[in-house]
């Protein structure tokens, strides 16, 4: 039997070695899913699926400090972001079901034209079917929620491949699940090969594939689905900030170093891309170098560290080889630019590297953020819009007409105002646009994203 090692981040010892599945198992997962959604009468009712969530969401928050020790250690995260990402996962699950008191159809007005006289119509919704969903390492626990919380409180059988770096946090869920009463075959953890998940993702009985993950990898599997399987893909941007002469400072700098080095820069809206007015560029360069050179950076155990390890030592020396090349192009290194160890880079910051080099066309997914001066707001949009990845942007400025307009021409799902890319909250819709994905995240949106309408119409003499 084949088997993969988890490994911690950050010095590379051995966690767990978990076995992987083969073709013949893989088979047995998914007909398993196929058969509890064909058969009706299996199928669990609302206030069971509500009383299954609010139970697991009560079993996380008594297991909050193991939850957080597991996905740091296998993730790399911070202690204190671990943690951040498990008290929102235990809301995330108490959104999913919360969320299912709110899945209803509407009356469909009839007798508007004299052939539609006599019939009352009217939709209801109904969970779409067996999803497959594959997960990404960043976070490791609430992106499970994301998936399997939403598919379950939808009504559908759910099939989750967590991020064969970070599957503990997955499968600790999944047993969560269990504990709470979620009966067999609803929600199966799997771990395999590539070969394996595109099998899974691409077979007919699949009917909604959710996936978070690199584009290649995403929009790859989307064109191998089965005809009527419907997808969610979220991937990842190279985020843009307009900064504007006259932004606030005070509250500005800590929220664009946050955004920007939160969990080692491997967030797939962290901020990457600072555009800054060169009336202030000066001051903005002072204050946000001070500011990265205070953060803290090495073991994500302890309680005070701000950025931990990138999740392998590949990673490290891609971001190295990325930051040399910047360098070489004509980039400056206003901080960081050097790799500490085998795990850990410098949080770095370049000014004015080359619009063509990596730093400035790809998503980064490291501790790098790249400052660009610019002296026309048009230009800096334009430039900000450059990329074929448009996830989530920002602009600075105390002048609400001015903003109003950046978040107008920008193109990104969502703009924030005075605040740093990264920010979000489970309930609020959440995804790229163009090439950074289709469909869109958040608790509620995801719930009503795997299920579908179905239409009643009854026709009657008396109506």
């Amino acid at each position: 039997m084949k088997t993969v090692k988890i490994e911690s981040p950050y010095d590379l010892s051995t966690i767990k070695e978990l076995n992987l599945i083969d073709k013949n198992e893989l088979e047995k997962v998914i007909q398993t899913a196929k058969n509890l959604f064909e058969n009706q009468s299996l199928w669990i009712p609302a206030y069971k699926r509500i009383e299954i969530l609010e139970k697991a969401a009560s079993l996380m928050s008594e297991r909050i400090e193991e939850l957080t020790h597991l996905a740091l250690s296998e993730g790399g995260k911070p202690y204190k972001d671990s943690k951040a990402e498990v008290l929102r996962a235990i809301k995330g699950v108490k959104l999913a079901a919360e969320h299912i008191s709110q899945i209803k159809g509407e009356q469909i007005p009839m007798a508007l034209t004299e052939s539609a006289q006599n019939r009352l119509a009217f939709t209801t919704k109904e969970p779409i079917g067996v999803v497959a969903a594959i997960s990404a390492f960043n976070h490791p626990l609430n992106l499970a929620v994301h998936q399997v919380a939403t598919a379950f409180a939808a009504g559908c059988p759910v099939i989750f491949k967590p991020a064969m770096t970070t599957p503990m946090s997955g499968m600790a869920l999944a047993e969560i699940f269990k504990e709470a009463g979620a009966p067999e075959g609803w929600l199966q953890v799997i771990l395999c090969e590539r070969d394996l998940a595109e099998a899974l993702v691409t077979d007919s009985r699949i009917h909604f594939f959710s996936f978070i993950g690199s584009a290649k990898v995403g929009w790859y599997l989307n064109s191998k689905l089965s005809p009527g399987t419907r997808s969610a893909l979220e991937h990842g941007g190279a985020a843009p900030v307009i900064v504007e002469k006259d932004a606030d400072f005070e509250t500005m700098i800590p929220d664009l170093v946050k955004g920007g080095f939160y969990h080692a820069g491997q967030v797939c809206v962290s901020v990457q891309r600072v555009f800054v007015h060169v009336e202030i560029l000066e001051n903005f360069i002072e204050k946000f170098v001070v500011a990265t050179n205070q953060l803290l950076v090495g073991n994500p155990a302890n309680t005070t560290t701000d950025v931990g390890p990138l999740i392998s030592p590949k990673e490290v020396d891609r971001v190295e080889e990325w930051v040399n090349e910047a360098i070489d192009e004509g980039a400056q290194v206003l901080s960081g630019g050097k790799r500490i160890s085998t795990t850990l880079y410098q949080p770095t910051v370049l000014l004015n590297p080359s619009e063509k080099s990596k730093v400035s066309t790809s998503e980064i997914f490291g501790p790098v953020v790249c400052i660009y001066s610019y002296t026309d707001r048009e230009e800096a949009i334009s430039r900000a819009n450059a990329l074929d990845v448009h996830f989530q942007a920002a602009v600075f400025t105390k002048n609400i007409d001015i903003a109003m307009d950046t978040v107008k021409k920008l193109n990104a799902t969502a703009v924030m105002v005075n605040d740093h890319t990264a920010f979000r909250v489970d309930w609020m819709p959440f995804g790229g646009r163009d090439a950074s994905g289709i469909g869109m995240g958040g608790i509620p949106f995801t719930i009503n994203e795997m299920m579908r309408e179905k239409m009643t119409v009854i026709k009657s003499k008396y109506l």
